[in-house]
């Protein structure tokens, strides 16, 4: 596996988990987009754009456009999967008491 697809696993582990602590587990772009480099993540707003259509076409969160202002809300097995209940193997496992 290369050093990319690592890395996109863990972005979208990082994506549902920053979702798993905002507030109605909702969040958008440009606030996700900041978050990353924090976990040594440094994606473009493309890229996490492009991880939240994917983690959507899985139903992991809903995507919400609000004139251009897009808006992204956890899903039930979103949440399980950033706690780790629930498993896919396109989606790093988070590690316990993380």
């Amino acid at each position: 596996m290369s050093f990319s697809d690592h890395l996109r696993k863990h972005a979208r582990v990082a994506i549902l988990r920053f979702l798993e602590d905002a507030p109605r587990y909702t969040s958008n772009v440009s606030m996700l987009s900041e978050q990353l480099p924090r976990v040594g993540i440094s994606y473009t707003r493309d890229q996490v754009k492009t991880e939240l259509h994917w983690l959507e076409e899985q139903g992991m969160v809903q995507i919400e456009d609000h004139a251009g202002f897009t808006v992204v809300t956890a899903t039930t097995r979103g949440v399980e999967i950033a706690q780790g209940i629930a498993l896919h193997p396109e989606i790093q496992r988070p590690r316990p008491g993380v």
